[in-house]
């Protein structure tokens, strides 16, 4: 059994990463409402978007651009986010394990797809396992915007367009609610959700024309896609670390209760055997 002093140590030590995690929780809590905010003000942006892209495409007979172009897949891209730490839950392993079973279900072999890596935790995951990363982005700011993922996202469009791959998906945690969140698998290219929203009944006329917008517009519009996933899985993933340092610091009070109790009775213990002894030894002097 345990000292005395040593329990009293486990509690010591167990209260102050009570505290660390308490305030871990806190920090999370407050960049997960301002991540929140920026995620919720993205979505009416990209509905706009997606509404003139897909009015815009149902003026051309077909444009034939390679990005509304499904061709037969020889190769696959998969643009995954995770976070650059730890301490968020089952936050980054849940994305990870998708991605491997997608990956599992769909390829024979490594040569048929590439790994674009936005956070240091999958990145160091598939660069560990012999995996193809054509990209990376790490050290990404709380509170991100465009230009931290530009470079990223750009290339992923690029490389889809001359035919570096045929498709590419993305794999983020999806924000539902400050408790909740779910992995989400998204198709980014070809972008066929616009080809199917091309019987929009808006009526536009173009300058100098439809085509020529798509070709600029088109690009924009992937890029949007990947900048909201982006927002998306940040304000999921402060959410994740937010429930995972309460959960902590809950379980670090239990335990403190558990070893408080524990102390209570060996002293107790201590003090009875001591007044025992006491009173053995007065009746050995009569």
């Amino acid at each position: 059994m345990a000292s005395l002093r040593d329990v009293k140590n486990k509690i010591a030590s167990t209260k102050k990463t009570s505290q660390i995690t308490k305030a871990m929780q806190m920090v999370s809590s407050s960049k997960f409402r301002r991540a929140e905010t920026n995620a919720k003000a993205y979505i009416p942006y990209m509905d706009k978007v997606q509404e003139v892209v897909a009015a815009i495409a149902s003026g051309t007979n077909d444009s034939g651009h390679p990005m509304l172009t499904t061709r037969p897949v020889k190769k696959t891209a998969y643009l995954v986010f995770t976070a650059d730490r730890g301490l968020a839950g089952a936050y980054n392993s849940n994305i990870i394990r998708a991605v491997s079973t997608a990956i599992a279900k769909r390829h024979a072999s490594k040569d048929e797809y590439v790994i674009l890596a936005v956070g240091r935790m999958g990145r160091d995951f598939f660069v560990k396992r012999g995996s193809n990363v054509i990209g990376e982005i790490v050290g990404l700011p709380d509170q991100p915007v465009f230009s931290d993922i530009k470079e990223i996202a750009r290339k992923a469009v690029g490389m889809f367009t001359d035919g570096t791959y045929d498709e590419l998906y993305m794999y983020y945690n999806h924000f539902v609610s400050a408790i909740s969140n779910e992995v989400t698998e998204k198709k980014v290219l070809p972008l066929t959700d616009i080809a199917v929203k091309r019987d929009t009944s808006a009526s536009y006329e173009f300058e100098p024309s439809a085509e020529a917008i798509l070709e600029v517009l088109l690009p924009q519009y992937a890029e949007s896609l990947i900048f909201g996933a982006l927002l998306d899985g940040k304000a999921s993933e402060h959410s994740a670390r937010m429930n995972a340092m309460k959960s902590a610091t809950d379980n670090a009070a239990d335990m403190i209760s558990g070893l408080t109790l524990v102390y209570n009775r060996a002293r107790q213990a201590a003090i009875t055997q001591e007044i025992t002894e006491i009173v053995g030894g007065a009746s050995a002097l009569e």
